[in-house]
């Protein structure tokens, strides 16, 4: 017993993870305020980078693009702007990524996307579009010499028939320029372990960032979990049980929970985490406080004076 407290105690301390932020465009005046206050939260947190999302056939481009130009704009925080093959040509998806270029965003997350009809949907490639990610991921290294991250899925994409046709894509995205692997959520980490396995084995030696989702509301995150592919266990189910009614609760419990998901990977060799925060800093601090990052004392990340 004392042992273990000891062990977790060590790398409670050890502040020696990388975590990056993921975070979704606003769609009004109140949720833009709720997603700078949010940056501003988990800034001085000094993340490797942060992401923001990319609505299914490029319904929030114009939002992305104005998030992560402000980003740039605004703030020391390196921003990775998202980018999917949905309802676009390779043209008006190429001057997308040099508008993200000249606003001086080098870091690209290049998804295929989900079917503008939703997920569940057969994804059809649109006409004269980019046919895949992996596809996407070459067009982009002909642009420019953006750092480009790519999706993976431990427990396999949805619409992969098999395990290994899986990985296959995965290591075509790679050949064609990815330089980072981050992974879809999960909750099980002997998914992710195996997948780290599987795709080492298949020579994909890239960086593999697990995704880490903070449960602030079981039933939603569950919900989503099953359209994405993602198992929820039934110790978790149990973790959140009766707590429907009980904000502040399911916030201790989803902290802790995500808290001993990364402790267990820490232990296995694992490094860098990326949190999908769902523009909710409060809970994701927590949990990074808990895993021993402090604030810089400097602040090199506050945000620059808005230019007029």
């Amino acid at each position: 017993m004392n042992e273990t407290r000891e062990r977790k105690s060590r790398l409670l301390g050890a502040g020696d993870i990388d975590v990056s932020f993921e975070f979704f465009p606003p769609k009004n005046e109140k949720m833009e305020q709720a997603l700078w206050s949010a940056i501003e939260r988990l800034s001085p947190l000094a993340p490797e980078f942060v992401s923001v999302t990319y609505g299914a056939g490029g319904s929030t481009r114009e939002r992305t693009h104005s998030t992560v130009a402000r980003i740039v704009k605004e703030t020391a925080l390196r921003p990775a702007a998202h980018l999917t093959c949905v309802d676009a040509t390779k043209e008006e998806v190429d001057a997308v990524a040099r508008a993200y270029w000249d606003a001086g965003v080098r870091h690209i997350v290049a998804l295929r996307g989900d079917p503008a009809a939703g997920v569940g949907q057969r994804y059809e490639p649109h006409p004269g579009g980019y046919a895949n990610a992996a596809d996407l991921v070459a067009g982009l290294k002909k642009i420019a010499n953006f750092e480009i991250s790519v999706g993976g899925y431990p427990e396999k994409h949805p619409e992969s028939p098999t395990v290994q046709a899986d990985i296959d894509n995965l290591k075509a995205k790679v050949d064609a320029g990815a330089d980072r692997i981050i992974t879809q959520f999960g909750f099980d980490n002997a998914h992710f372990l195996r997948f780290l396995e599987r795709a080492r084995a298949s020579g994909i030696w890239v960086p593999i960032t697990p995704g880490i989702v903070p449960i602030h509301n079981f039933r939603q995150v569950a919900g989503f979990a099953v359209r994405t592919g993602a198992s929820v266990p039934a110790w978790l189910a149990r973790r959140f049980e009766g707590l429907e009614q009980d904000a502040a609760t399911q916030q201790l419990v989803a902290a802790a929970v995500a808290t001993e998901q990364v402790m267990e990977l820490v232990e296995q060799g694992v490094k860098k985490f990326h949190f999908y925060t769902l523009n909710r800093a409060d809970l994701v601090y927590a949990i990074c406080h808990l895993l021993g990052l402090r604030p810089l004392t400097t602040a090199p990340l506050e945000r620059r004076s808005a230019v007029a």
